[in-house]
């Protein structure tokens, strides 16, 4: 089912001259600014949504073929509806077209690795350098850390993964700045990507469960500063490992 933006404005039977009005003038204006202020997510931007969660869950990993026929059934919609999420994907990275052959979840590049491992630790080590261990965002930190474990437990190495996203995408949180946090969500998303080159989730998220802890209890302790340089060794340490397996799958 298509969604579509409706227009404020409703029919309503003429009143005979005289009769009291039954609407609220001031109902009225409240429902327009509420439609005014809620933003309208189309069907293509919902669509998108749902193939950005099967990349950041490690469910569609780099090179996979999307094919719009049975994308088209599996998720009901249309293919010119398909279209425009393949678009809009395509526009931010995820996706690529390649002639004669479809649409691909994009691999990224040796260059690609180094600038996001770059950015990360623009982004990262100052937003918790100046972190207060109260903090909203060394909650959610918490959170992902014990999430890890349990699916370290159960060996849900995906879940770990996701795990760990969510950890750095809280950590990116005590900068208290909106559009870094949006702007990280797409890194994340490009990161998972890299995550996905490497066929052993289990060696490639492993490593990391004990170190995000220790950086957690450094917060925690109120050693902010301590805990971004141990952050900073973590992504400079990841960064090696990660691109040295990416040699390798190359070779």
């Amino acid at each position: 089912m298509e969604l579509y933006r409706r227009k404020g404005h409703c029919l309503a039977a003429r009143k005979p001259q005289g009769e009291a009005k039954s609407s609220s003038p001031a109902n009225d204006s409240t429902r327009g600014v509420a439609r005014a202020n809620e933003p309208v997510q189309t069907l293509a931007e919902t669509v998108a949504g749902r193939i950005r969660e099967q990349v950041i869950s490690g469910r569609l990993t780099p090179g996979s073929h999307l094919s719009e026929l049975t994308l088209s059934e599996e998720l009901q919609v249309s293919r010119n509806t398909l279209r425009e999420v393949f678009r809009i994907l395509t526009k931010e990275g995820l996706l690529r077209h390649e002639a004669n052959r479809g649409v691909f979840v994009s691999t990224p590049g040796m260059s690609s690795i180094i600038d996001i491992y770059r950015i990360r630790r623009l982004i990262e080590c100052p937003a918790l350098a100046q972190a207060h261990p109260s903090h909203p965002g060394a909650k959610k930190m918490r959170s992902a850390v014990e999430s890890a474990h349990r699916c370290r437990d159960v060996r849900d190495w995906l879940g770990v993964g996701s795990a760990d996203i969510a950890f750095h995408a809280a950590i990116v949180e005590l900068a208290d700045s909106p559009r870094l946090s949006a702007f990280f969500g797409q890194v994340s998303l490009e990161l998972r990507l890299i995550f996905g080159l490497l066929k052993d989730p289990e060696f490639l998220h492993g490593r990391y469960i004990d170190q995000n802890l220790s950086i957690l209890i450094q917060l925690e302790s109120g050693d902010s500063a301590a805990a971004a340089a141990t952050l900073e060794a973590y992504l400079n340490q990841a960064e090696r490992f990660i691109l040295g397996a990416y040699g390798r799958i190359s070779d």
